[in-house]
């Protein structure tokens, strides 16, 4: 529980942002038959926000991230996609950008789940439900809308079939939170496009852009908080300080000498026991071994005990 405690400490900050420009946008709710570039910007601001969120979490090239990197570049293309829809009652041709803005997101998302485990069963359960929301629409699709409405169903439904197939509800799993969070933002895309494509395509729903930009940006959120689904770099993990796991319970730091750095072989070497729940340091007298250099520098993550 302490573990988890500290991971929505680090996340809420982080989040902070969004929600501000959530706010914003629902205490401005802006005109959307009259789009500007501000009205746009405002629109944009909280999957941009989550944009950030995602960076502030961690990045870069190394294979650790490339989670983070498509769930970021799905968000940007959502970006793209909620500006595109802005101008959709002027032009209709800006709805078609719109949906191939979220039709490339939703390509990114469902990479960034992968694909095992498969889950067939469920996939199969999912693809009958997709065609019968294209069944709900279909009278309302004309020209290229029954192609492109058909493929986007497709991809919604793909994308919640991997957020389900990579959960683990009965995990011990410290990170299936989220997990579900993924899973959940999926659906909440499904429930928000759903809504659109039946206000668009087939009948008015009242409210319904509060509907669907409340299920939007909830599903967003959930999408983007994936990513503390990452585990720290080996490299920086205190629990092995980037040395190789070693076969003992425990640990061991060298302290070094106070001339050159290098660990000292008569000194007393510093140790944590994984058997100690608050994580102490506790001095030990095992000299200083092989990986006496790594210890070292493992060493110099903590401060050790007098």
């Amino acid at each position: 529980m302490d573990k988890q405690i500290a991971v929505l400490k680090s996340v809420g900050p982080k989040l902070v942002p969004f929600f501000k420009t959530t706010c914003i946008y629902y205490i401005l709710w802006l005109d959307a038959d009259k789009p500007t570039l501000f009205s746009a910007l405002i629109k944009c601001l909280p999957v941009l926000s989550l944009c950030v969120f995602v960076l502030l979490h961690g990045m870069s090239l190394s294979d650790m991230h490339t989670y983070a990197r498509r769930i970021l570049g799905g968000l940007v293309f959502s970006a793209l996609g909620d500006a595109f829809l802005i101008w959709q009652h002027i032009d209709g041709i800006y709805f078609i950008y719109g949906m191939v803005m979220f039709a490339i997101a939703h390509v990114l998302y469902i990479v960034s789940f992968g694909f095992s485990p498969l889950r067939l069963p469920v996939g199969a359960a999912l693809l009958a439900v997709a065609a019968g929301m294209y069944a709900l629409l279909y009278p309302g699709l004309h020209g290229v809308y029954s192609v492109l409405v058909g493929v986007y169903i497709l991809l919604l439904w793909l994308m919640l079939w991997r957020g389900m197939a990579r959960l683990q509800v009965f995990s011990n799993d410290l990170w299936t939170w989220t997990k579900l969070c993924a899973c959940v933002g999926a659906l909440l895309f499904i429930i928000s496009d759903t809504l659109l494509g039946v206000n668009k395509f087939r009948l008015p729903i009242p409210y319904n852009r509060a509907l669907i930009m409340t299920t939007y940006y909830a599903a967003q959120l959930g999408i983007a908080l994936s990513v503390a689904d990452l585990k720290p770099d080996p490299a920086d993990d205190v629990t092995t300080c980037g040395a190789p796991a070693a076969s003992s319970d425990d640990v061991h730091c060298s302290s070094s000498n106070s001339k050159g750095g290098a660990p000292d072989a008569s000194s007393d070497d510093v140790h944590r026991s994984n058997s100690n729940s608050k994580g102490a340091l506790e001095l030990n007298g095992i000299k200083s071994g092989s990986n006496g250099f790594s210890n070292f520098l493992c060493c110099s993550k903590y401060k050790k005990m007098e």
